[in-house]
């Protein structure tokens, strides 16, 4: 089990995130009081099985949204809380939210990338609260995961956003800083 805690690059806001590997499963929990493109507060919850690849996930803002989602492992998600598959979502495997760098861990671990190796992926994207429109359900992203140093530092690129960021991590895999986004903070 980790703790880690974050605030966004400016020192604000702050986010209580629990991480815990066990054999069959890898949960990552957490709380959000955050200051990314406005306030807003949220929760998330996400299961993942012994291969790192995403089986459940919750959100919930403050502003009353909701999200439950499953997937099979295989790339097939459906909307629990509407009942219905996710046709759109065929194919991920990850799932990223938008108000954590907590779930960059699962591709990370999932990947196992060596020194230089570069992989694309389509993620199950989660967005900030400003960014729901319509239902509240995760989206297709393109990223790329490139290893930089094995299990030491990852080069993420959002390609559906034109982003890029180094990511340094933990023993556990957890984003220590995600520059210009989120900052790591000591637990006490």
């Amino acid at each position: 089990m980790a703790v880690a805690r974050w605030q966004d690059w400016e020192g604000h806001g702050l986010e209580h995130c629990v991480y815990l590997e066990q054999v069959d499963r890898l949960t990552i929990e957490g709380v959000v009081a955050g200051t990314r493109q406005g306030l807003y507060g949220g929760r998330y919850f996400v299961r993942a099985d012994a291969d790192f690849r995403t089986r459940e996930v919750r959100v919930e803002y403050t502003n009353g949204a909701c999200l439950h989602v499953e997937a099979d492992g295989a790339g097939n998600w459906r909307d629990v809380i509407g009942k219905r598959p996710l046709p759109d979502l065929k194919g991920c495997i990850d799932v990223d939210i938008g108000i954590t760098p907590a779930t960059n861990t699962l591709p990370i671990k999932r990947l196992k990338l060596q020194e230089n190796e570069s992989v694309e992926i389509t993620a199950a994207y989660v967005p900030l609260p400003d960014q729901i429109d319509g239902d509240f359900l995760p989206r297709r992203a393109e990223q790329r995961y490139t290893c930089l140093t094995p299990n030491r530092i990852y080069r993420y690129e959002g390609l559906f956003r034109a982003f890029t960021a180094d990511l340094e991590i933990d023993e556990f895999g957890l984003v220590l800083d995600y520059p210009d986004t989120f900052r790591r903070v000591s637990v006490p």
